[in-house]
């Protein structure tokens, strides 16, 4: 696509790629090591990605979750995708955030990924 940023990443921000996906550090990290994981075809969301794609982004996340672990030492992950608007995605190529987490980064982080409605991150 002609305007989308991830169509038009460059080469030389590729941490890693396999057959249909390539993984590259977010431009405005949650954390130390944020990485985002995208098709390289140009899919809108999650649900528009093939089986396939689906699979070569899971083998990416364990390949990045293993390079964290070796130059971040992260103590947990966020692992997420925002599908539309409404769920805060605004660049419309589809792409898994990867979010390493430390101790204390947070002062309550019990509900993880419910803070994206605050009201529903305490249960």
């Amino acid at each position: 696509m002609e305007n989308c940023p991830f169509c038009q990443l460059a080469q030389t921000l590729i941490l890693f790629e396999n057959n249909s996906a390539r993984a590259f550090f977010d431009k405005n990290p949650v954390s130390p090591g944020h990485i985002l994981i995208i098709p390289k075809k140009h899919k809108a969301d999650y649900f528009a990605l093939s089986d396939s794609e689906k699979l070569d982004i899971d083998r990416l996340l364990a390949t990045c979750k293993s390079f964290l672990e070796e130059t971040e030492n992260p103590d947990g992950y966020n692992i997420g995708f925002n599908c539309g608007e409404v769920a805060g995605q605004s660049i419309f190529h589809c792409h898994c955030h990867l979010i390493p987490r430390y101790k204390g980064d947070t002062p309550e982080p019990k509900g993880g990924i419910r803070g994206a409605i605050p009201d529903k991150m305490f249960y």
